[in-house]
């Protein structure tokens, strides 16, 4: 299983929010700049956030982004149900492009199908909140010319 680049800096997006206060505005430049990221790439993503109602705008001169939810409450493994296209590993997952002609009798769809399971029981047990115990090493990375 291998998570888009889109999801992969959902997490990222949402990871920074979360380890700045919470009162606290980013812009997707300082975003783009601590992740060495594309900004247009960021701002679609940040545009997709803001419809999730994951994170608000506030627009104009001193405007931003912040989380609009505690991070406890953003779980991992719906996130990336969300921001992932589709979970088809093999194609006989989908059946509109199955071509396959072991379909009717293969095994194999049932244990790809349980590993799937599998891991999203792993990522529903976390959120955003749990990749911040170490907030204070995040921070000297993502922003290190604010420590003192």
């Amino acid at each position: 299983m291998r998570l888009t680049m889109y999801t992969d800096y959902s997490l990222r997006v949402l990871i920074f929010l979360a380890s700045k206060q919470s009162d606290e505005l980013s812009t997707v430049q300082e975003i783009s700049d601590a992740y060495q990221i594309s900004k247009n790439h960021l701002t679609k993503i940040v545009h997709e956030l803001g419809k999730l109602e994951l994170i608000v705008t506030t627009r104009g001169r001193g405007g931003g982004i912040r989380l609009s939810v505690d991070p406890h409450s953003i779980n991992v493994g719906e996130l990336v149900r969300k921001t992932e296209d589709d979970f088809h590993l093999v194609e006989c997952f989908d059946p509109s492009k199955n071509m396959c002609v072991l379909s009717q009798a293969c095994q194999l769809r049932g244990v790809l199908y349980e590993a799937l399971q599998a891991y999203f029981e792993v990522l529903d047990r976390y959120t955003i909140a749990d990749f911040l115990h170490n907030k204070e090493e995040i921070q000297s990375l993502l922003f290190p010319t604010s420590q003192s």
